[in-house]
């Protein structure tokens, strides 16, 4: 839908940010109008996050000037933002694990007497009206990720902010999930609320945006409205070129590989009620995709062969390595024995955000004994930092920066480096293009693939139905804790696996 040209409520005039004098953003002009949708969309490092993080006084612009309803501004924290009207809600998590849903709805509000009865009544009604089936008394560190982002968002939908900025929000919801949330976001625009919605998932910008803006390197491509752009237009706004042919495509049976030696074989694996039961095996050289809902069990049953989380004690079932039965009580065996888990929350689990790429890899190469001894040697961890920086295409600012500065492209490519310097024999992808932008989704996509080649028996476990097929040499459902379908490439439509996934 087209707005009518009004004043804009934001206004970004030659904008620019620097990096240790490096240009994150250059010379960005960008409007914002009332109640608009306005989808922000390019690669990971294209500078969506670095633009909106001045809005939301996150950080502060090196040159240009920022315009709210026609006078400049410049916010110094996200506080004084908010108190004008601006919110965030940002792709990593700014809750407080120790504290409830409702305590972190309440943040910052807090009277000096509170009736706690009435702060968790209040939360319960709040949450309800946006549909969010999430437990105010729940401590927010034993939530998963997509209760957390509903919890992110209604906390700044209650903030009642003129302006909110979404960073990827629908990454971690299910598809009733993003059906709420697509439904609020019409219901803010409605109120005249201006939405600014960051996102990797091209077509739910196509569909929900009012106007679309491109970023590349920093500079803006294109600005219009949605209706003027399809999908191969954005794409080749954003890297420069199509990728229609490289992304979740199906290459027919010539590419699908043969299995190769059983490498794993999961037997009546269960943990609590989330894992029940569950059997599976992996092969050599194969891909084998896992799809299922939020709530599947698939991730758990991963992180259970992994070490992460511990089977049950008694009729926990087994785990065959080759033709060796493990149990692993923490992933550190389990890495040494070659098993490797690519995490779907890089940031709480992939790396350690306060050092840099050299020392995160070095880090993960120690865990599995690929770098002996107690102390660094610097010129190994450069070195092997390199390596992995040109093999996985890794792009940073400076080699030194710390993993937290860097997009989340290559950020997940760090995790990935961690994973295969420990030179794994399996390996599974949990959710491995979340967050991640078409260039870097089919770098990614490619390296799977090669691993595969290389004789790697690969799982990939995501939520994204093209993704599983685009890439699977087999495919398994995983529904209510188990296994409960398995499909050849052939058979796979995705009106079949999603039956499956959900009756």
């Amino acid at each position: 839908m087209k707005i009518m040209e009004t004043s804009p409520l934001i206004e970004m005039r030659s904008v620019t940010k620097e990096y240790r004098g490096v240009p994150a953003i250059r010379s960005v002009d960008f409007r914002l109008l009332p109640g608009e949708i306005h989808a922000l969309l390019g690669e990971n490092g294209a500078g969506k996050s670095t633009l909106t993080k001045i809005m939301a006084g996150v950080t502060q612009l090196s040159a240009g000037e920022m315009l709210l309803d026609g006078t400049p501004v410049s916010f110094a924290t996200p506080g004084e933002a908010l108190a004008n009207g601006v919110a965030m809600v940002f792709q990593e998590t700014s809750l407080v694990p120790s504290m409830t849903v409702a305590q972190n709805l309440f943040l910052g509000e807090e009277k000096l007497f509170n009736r706690l009865r009435g702060i968790y009544i209040a939360a319960q009604q709040f949450m309800q009206s946006l549909n969010f089936q999430v437990d105010p008394w729940a401590d927010v560190a034993t939530l998963g990720a997509a209760k957390k982002q509903m919890v992110e968002i209604a906390r700044a939908v209650r903030q009642k902010a003129r302006v909110i900025i979404f960073d990827e929000p629908t990454a971690t919801l299910t598809p009733e999930e993003k059906r709420h949330f697509f439904a609020l976001v019409n219901d803010l625009k409605a109120r005249g609320v201006a939405v600014i919605f960051i996102t990797h998932a091209l077509e739910e910008a196509l569909t929900i945006a009012d106007r679309i803006s491109i970023l590349r390197d920093g500079e803006l491509i294109a600005s219009d409205d949605a209706n003027r752009f399809d999908r191969d237009t954005v794409v080749q706004a954003m890297v420069g070129r199509t990728l229609s042919d490289e992304l979740y495509h199906n290459h027919g049976e010539d590419r699908i590989r043969k299995p190769g030696r059983k490498v794993l074989s999961v037997q009546n694996l269960s943990m609590s009620k989330i894992v029940k039961n569950n059997s599976f095996s992996v092969y050599a050289g194969q891909i084998t995709g896992v799809f299922g809902l939020i709530g599947s069990g698939r991730s758990e049953a991963a992180k259970v062969v992994c070490g992460i989380y511990k089977r049950d004690f008694f009729h926990g079932g087994e785990v065959w390595l080759e033709d060796r039965r493990v149990r692993y009580r923490t992933p550190r065996p389990a890495v040494k024995d070659g098993i490797v888990y690519v995490t779907e929350d890089r940031k709480i689990e992939g790396f350690y955000e306060s050092m840099s790429i050299a020392e995160n890899i070095h880090r993960a190469a120690q865990a599995a004994n690929v770098s002996a001894g107690l102390f660094v040697n610097m010129a190994e961890m450069r070195s092997m930092a390199e390596a992995w920086s040109k093999k996985l295409n890794i792009r940073a600012i400076d080699p030194d920066a710390r993993v937290i500065e860097l997009s989340g492209g290559n950020q997940q490519k760090v995790v990935i480096a961690r994973a295969l310097v420990q030179k794994p024999k399996v390996i599974f992808f949990d959710e491995p293009t979340r967050g991640v932008d078409v260039g870097a989704i089919s770098e990614i996509h490619q390296l799977i693939k090669d691993l595969a080649e290389q004789g790697i028996a690969i799982v990939v476990i995501s939520s994204y139905l093209p993704e599983i097929m685009n890439l699977s040499d087999r495919i398994l459902v995983s529904r209510g804790g188990r296994i409960v379908e398995e499909f050849t490439p052939e058979e796979a439509t995705e009106e079949r696996i999603m039956y499956a996934a959900v009756h």
